[in-house]
């Protein structure tokens, strides 16, 4: 191995879990220790795990713990060094109690300690709530390395070029005073950093541009796996100082990846997930070409579902099979991710249910391979209904006639007993967890019921619009392990529920029919999360949809308007969701986007 060889682990950690990350930790020091590897860099807080949220505020016997292990692991680097993230307490009478570090381990001992700097507190982070921003002292950034003097950065203090960024966050570019001031030869970024719609793009051409301004290359590295929502694709890689890519580890796992900042004829460059390369200069506007972004799509959601699973103690999934693309797509997701051994679809048919939709269901599961059975909900239904009648009248004698003219209590009693046969599958068999299926679209229009679809314990699709679950559910077709497992019949069919009829046409209801075609009901939701357009402004603006069909300014207006008056009233639907995966640019899930629920929203 060359003297200049830089390991760079990139790994996934269990947050909370010190143990299990100090022993993946001191598996990859013994791995390039026997290999003549003199330097192990890991990701960003590893020894605690990222993100902590608010679990070291609770437990501070969690850092006290990672503390520990860092003294122990410093110890262990012995002709071999190393730099770790890890937390510490904040001993500074004033501030928050902890700083995210990073330390350098040389020689059996600690002989660094850098506290990061700038903290993120946008989007999915929240680390301002925790953590205590540190003075940055571009002196104590050096490490030797052989020859080298590498500078060294924590992941957001990358983040902040005023050359790059139209609207930096920051008082102050950490990189560029560590630049200016030290001269490094290279640059070590230590980081957590999710994956998400575009982000390739902006990651690529932000650490490029850095490396070609302060002519030095830049060493990432990265994790990987998945904490809740929030996945991580690795990916780390190392830029020349010309800002040319040189090296790229694997994405979407563990990878043991050896790099030298210098010499790009011993690297090795894996390729990015396909379709990725033909966004890095994508610009900012809304298409229907899903396609760049399909195969990160489906990693991010399957290694979401398996460390979601296995981080949790869970090994069986049980979902409800309607015959329908957001079920269809939620069992194929699960089968990729856990084996088909290990899930189970539910066919709940109702008396609305067509006998279409129960063919397509048994047909998807033979596909795939999953265990599969009907449990017809009549007689639960009918008993919920006469029951629910006795109440009503009742509250009637007392309360007075205000009851709804069209009540949706028949439509949820079928939702929700096709949720309490999930449920019951779940808390008779161990380790087995229900599913969610609504996705993103329905969840803005509130389009699912509470306790009903929307219950489970975990949401696979909730971060992804029906248009782009139809092309995903298309590249799952031709591109997963078990070719074409979801039916023609469900990607060809418009969706709904069937949970009630359409007096107008004497048939099931359709959801297009309910809310407005979803190529524009997913055009203003990302109008909404990426230009926070208003109501007034996109009727100002041609949208896809209007460009293939007729649409009046009058029936653009009510469907801006039904969109405004639904959102709101879907605040609570989206507070009480499962965990799912963030997967878009911009996303609704709560780990991310919290809105008040008693708030007035004027579109």
């Amino acid at each position: 191995m060359n003297k200049d060889t830089i390991l760079l682990a990139q790994l996934n950690p269990i947050v909370g879990n010190t143990d299990y990350n100090y022993n993946k930790a001191l598996e990859y020091l013994e791995r390039a220790r026997s290999q003549g590897i003199k330097l192990v860099v890991y990701p960003e807080l590893f020894l605690l795990g990222y993100p902590p949220i608010d679990l070291i505020e609770r437990y501070p016997l969690l850092v006290e713990q990672n503390l520990q292990y860092l003294s122990e692991f410093a110890k262990k680097c012995t002709n071999i060094s190393a730099l770790i993230g890890f937390c510490e307490f904040n001993k500074n009478p004033c501030g928050k109690k902890y700083f995210n570090s990073a330390a350098y381990l040389h020689n059996g001992k600690i002989e660094k300690i850098m506290r990061k700097s700038l903290l993120p507190n946008y989007s999915e982070f929240n680390e301002a709530r925790y953590f205590q921003a540190a003075e940055f002292n571009s002196d104590e950034r050096i490490i030797n390395f052989n020859n080298y003097r590498a500078g060294v950065i924590i992941c957001e203090e990358n983040w902040n070029d005023f050359d790059f960024f139209d609207k930096p966050l920051y008082a102050f570019d950490p990189l560029q005073k560590l630049a200016e001031e030290q001269k490094p030869d290279f640059i070590i970024n230590l980081s957590a950093s999710p994956t998400r719609a575009k982000k390739e793009q902006l990651l690529n051409n932000m650490l490029s541009n850095c490396a070609k301004k302060y002519s030095m290359p830049v060493v990432y590295v990265n994790q990987t796996g998945s904490t809740d929502g929030i996945s991580f694709c690795g990916t780390s890689r190392v830029y020349d100082k010309n800002g040319e890519l040189i090296a790229r580890a694997k994405s979407f796992c563990e990878d043991y990846f050896t790099v030298t900042p210098y010499k790009s004829e011993v690297n090795r460059i894996e390729p990015l997930v396909k379709g990725l390369d033909r966004t890095l200069n994508s610009q900012k506007e809304f298409s229907l070409d899903y396609e760049p972004d399909l195969e990160r799509t489906f990693l991010t959601i399957t290694s979401a579902i398996k460390d979601y699973f296995s981080k949790n103690g869970f090994q069986h999934a049980v979902l409800g099979l309607s015959g329908g693309l957001d079920s269809s797509c939620c069992a194929a997701l699960l089968t990729f991710a856990l084996g088909a051994k290990n899930v189970i679809g539910v066919s709940m048919p109702s008396d609305i249910t067509s006998s279409q939709s129960k063919n397509d269901a048994k047909e998807l599961a033979l596909n795939l391979g999953i265990s599969f059975f009907e449990i017809p909900i009549k007689n639960m239904t009918e008993a919920s209904s006469k029951t629910f009648n006795e109440i009503f009248d009742k509250i009637n004698a007392v309360w007075g006639d205000f009851r709804y003219k069209a009540p949706l209590t028949f439509d949820n009693i079928q939702a929700r007993s096709r949720a309490m046969i999930l449920w019951g599958i779940s808390n008779e068999f161990g380790s087995t967890l229900p599913i969610a299926t609504s996705d993103k679209s329905e969840l803005y229009m509130g389009y699912a019921t509470i306790n009903g679809d929307m219950s489970g314990g975990y949401a696979p699709v909730c971060d992804v619009t029906k248009t782009k679950l139809f092309a995903l559910a298309r590249w799952i077709n031709g591109n997963a392990p078990v070719k074409n497992a979801i039916p023609e019949a469900v990607l060809t069919k418009p969706p709904g529920a069937e949970l009630a009829i359409n007096p107008k046409t004497g048939k099931p209801l359709l959801a297009e029919e309910a809310l407005m075609p979803y190529e524009f009901l997913d055009e203003v939701i990302w109008r909404l999360e990426n230009l926070q357009q208003s109501a007034k402004e996109m009727l100002a603006e041609k949208f896809l949809y209007e460009k293939k069909e007729n649409v009046s300014f009058e029936q653009k207006k009510l469907w801006l308007e039904k969109f405004a008056k639904r959102v709101q009233g879907a605040q609570f639907k989206w507070s009480i969701m499962p965990p799912g995966p963030i997967v878009d640019a911009r996303s609704i899930v709560r780990s991310e986007y919290v809105q008040p629920i008693a708030s007035k929203l004027k579109f």
